[in-house]
């Protein structure tokens, strides 16, 4: 962001700057001349958009995202005591996973919104079968209605695309990592029209629902090669980027489908994994960010990445946000000071997505470890919105605020229920680290 002191200071030093608890430290670390103005947000904030950070959440459970005050169908019975406690965050955003892979597997028919899916965690009960995508709006929905009628505005839906078809992808080429499917593969170009015919469908579908599709992110993590592959022409760490001209692609596509369609959909660019350093299979956050060209910078001021909290992080590990903010100001023109979104946080185990103990000392220290991010992250003005991922756990990628069985909360739930809770004006909210504790 342009500092407030007469020149551009790094994100890194302003985070160092937080770190020690003020921003008057600024001038102590070589970033103004003596000023103790606060730092000054000089982007214009959508309508629908307050300034400040806001919470979001990643699930795709039906089941779980029917309001507790609106009748459910039976099938979701099971799950009310769940609805009831996810409804209580009431989360800002909520990130829709879209599967094309598995929506489209073959290009005679049109993408499959409707069809069945079991409500189980990866086979765990309990399970309450819904009607896929038209099942989760259709529940999305009845959130909508319920928010509105307090006056708030919770559940503003974020399409999250992956996953391509093997009918659409391209033939293995560059540097494929051993064991690479064609779900990873780019989309070939004369597929780009199937594409555009998704992001159609998805929208009259939200229509017929009476749901808007309000953010949209062309693909999941295109700088991992488990989502997009291959990430370089050659096998070595500084080969030429491939996927940064086929995320460019899919973004552009994106973006000329939803001026067709012209319901005022935006744009999330990135949705980045968060790697500080690439590899000759991967893209770190840096060289993804320089390498896109630059009439996709330009389609939107909000970035996303995903940062995950580890109890054993090292104070000397980069943080993605920061590494994301700083390679958006050195890209500089449409980028700079561009907003960022966490699409995906949590807290889970030594590092996330190992399997837990279930110890009780675990979730507290992993919510602290959470806690520690998350307040920086709250500090930071151009931090706009931080998503857990996910409310119910998957088992193989265990962060989620409840275990897949949904016995029981972790101590992370009550952090983000106490930080974003509405509370009377001129009342204080917590800290991160102190709704930790009381939460555990």
């Amino acid at each position: 962001m342009p500092s407030p002191f007469g020149h551009r200071c790094p994100a890194r030093i302003l985070r160092a700057a937080l770190l020690a608890g003020s921003l008057l430290s600024l001038a102590a670390v070589g970033c103004g001349g003596g000023t103790t103005r606060p730092p000054k947000i000089i982007e214009r904030s959508p309508p629908s958009e307050t300034v400040g950070t806001a919470f979001g959440l990643t699930e795709d459970n039906a089941d779980l995202l029917w309001s507790p005050a609106t009748p459910a169908p039976p099938q979701a019975a099971p799950f009310l005591s769940a609805r009831r406690e996810l409804t209580a965050l009431h989360p800002r955003y909520l990130r829709l996973l879209v599967n094309w892979a598995a929506l489209q597997p073959t290009p005679g028919a049109p993408p499959a919104l409707n069809t069945t899916v079991d409500g189980c965690a990866r086979e765990v009960a309990p399970c309450g079968a819904y009607a896929g995508i038209e099942g989760e709006l259709e529940a999305i929905a009845s959130q909508q209605r319920a928010a509105l009628k307090e006056g708030r505005t919770d559940f503003q839906v974020v399409v999250d695309i992956l996953g391509a078809p093997s009918w659409a992808a391209l033939s293995p080429h560059g540097c494929e990592d051993a064991g690479t499917t064609a779900v990873a593969r780019p989309v070939r170009s004369d597929a780009l029209a199937a594409y555009r015919s998704l992001v159609s469908d998805l929208l009259a579908l939200a229509r017929r629902v009476g749901v808007r599709l309000a953010w949209w992110s062309p693909w999941n993590e295109p700088n991992d090669p488990r989502f997009l592959s291959p990430q370089r022409n050659t096998c070595a760490s500084d080969g030429a980027p491939l996927a940064t001209g086929v995320y460019a692609q899919l973004a552009s596509a994106l973006a000329g489908q939803l001026r067709v369609e012209g319901d005022g959909g935006r744009l999330l660019l990135g949705e980045l994994g968060g790697y500080d350093r690439g590899s000759p299979h991967r893209l770190s956050i840096a060289e993804f960010v320089k390498a896109i060209p630059e009439g996709v910078a330009c389609l939107s001021q909000t970035w996303a990445v995903h940062a995950y909290a580890a109890r054993n992080r090292r104070h000397s590990e980069p943080d993605p946000v920061v590494e994301l903010e700083d390679a958006l100001d050195a890209r500089g023109g449409c980028a700079t000071s561009a907003r960022v979104w966490v699409t995906e946080s949590g807290a889970g185990a030594p590092r996330p997505g190992r399997a837990r103990t279930g110890a009780p000392e675990e979730g507290r220290a992993d919510c602290l470890a959470l806690a520690q991010q998350v307040g920086l992250w709250r500090a930071d003005p151009r931090v706009r919105a931080v998503f857990q991922y996910t409310f119910r756990d998957d088992p193989a990628f265990p962060v989620g605020l409840t275990d897949a069985e949904l016995r029981g909360l972790s101590p992370v739930y009550g952090m983000w229920r106490e930080l974003f809770a509405q509370r009377p004006p001129g009342t204080l909210a917590p800290s991160a680290a102190q709704a930790c504790v009381s939460a555990g």
